[in-house]
């Protein structure tokens, strides 16, 4: 089972000088990744939103002053990527940071966001599958192009290609019958949120009987961010299941409440699961 550490993006943690010593923590104390969320502009209610750093460039700073430890996108919203840049990005992500990427992928379901970034919200999962298939065509293809309906090109490439080939594992996110089949058909894997035992069981049921995996493919890694901090007993009917990673976060946004987790995970759960 790996343990990963989600949040370091948000409120107090994403002040500099405190993401980057937990972030190291979190790397000595055995964590397997850091992985951050993806919202741009959210909806405004009138209050101040809280700090929220962008997902890409947070990842990137923590590969910079880390040298081990794991790099979660968890998820990006894709269709409101421009998948040519975003290629790019991920590439050069990979690159500087040695091959330590995971990219996971959603359709989003925040409109006003989704408006905010010129996409109409019943274009999510045509442009999902449409700029994931672009991305591989910019990572894997030697002359790449591609003709879709919200991308297109021809006559470009794209260098340093991803450390990781033939590109970095694509973990697909979401509970709707379109996302888990398009993490059974296209992805490395599938990322669930706020799932306890219970619901993670019924979840991967589901991926099971849908069919179509291509076998190049090979096992479909689970990915589950429990509901609360899992005691080592919970943690391990998770590894019954066949999950392959947790995902863990604090209650709060505070960085205290960030540094007792990533403490009492290293002293807990690291060494016995």
């Amino acid at each position: 089972m790996k343990l990963a550490l989600y949040g370091l993006h948000r409120g107090a943690c994403a002040e500099p000088e405190v993401l980057a010593r937990l972030g190291l923590l979190a790397e000595d104390v055995g964590f397997e990744g850091l992985w951050v969320g993806d919202h741009i502009a959210l909806p405004s209610d009138g209050s101040q939103e809280p700090v929220r750093l962008e997902a890409v460039v947070t990842l990137t700073y923590l590969a910079a002053v880390t040298t081990r430890i794991g790099l979660g996108l968890g998820v990006l919203v894709l269709p409101q990527r421009q998948p040519v840049l975003l290629a790019k990005q991920l590439s050069s992500l990979d690159f500087l940071s040695g091959g330590r990427l995971t990219v996971g992928v959603g359709a989003g379901w925040i409109e006003p966001e989704l408006n905010a970034m010129g996409v109409a919200l019943a274009e999510r999962a045509g442009r999902v599958d449409e700029y994931l298939a672009a991305l591989r065509v910019l990572w894997d293809e030697p002359e790449p192009a591609f003709t879709g309906e919200f991308v297109s090109f021809a006559g470009v490439s794209q260098r340093p290609r991803p450390v990781q080939r033939p590109h970095p594992p694509i973990v697909v996110g979401g509970h709707a019958p379109a996302a888990l089949r398009r993490a059974v058909r296209h992805g490395n894997g599938w990322y669930g949120w706020d799932l306890d035992v219970e619901a993670t069981a019924a979840a991967l049921a589901k991926l099971r009987d849908i069919p179509g995996r291509p076998a190049e493919l090979g096992e479909l890694e689970i990915t589950i961010t429990p509901p609360a901090v899992p005691d080592v007993a919970t943690a391990r009917r998770y590894a019954d299941l066949g999950v392959h990673r947790l995902v863990l976060e604090p209650d709060t946004m505070d960085a205290s409440a960030m540094a007792k987790l990533i403490a009492a995970v290293g002293e807990t759960l690291v060494d016995q699961i």
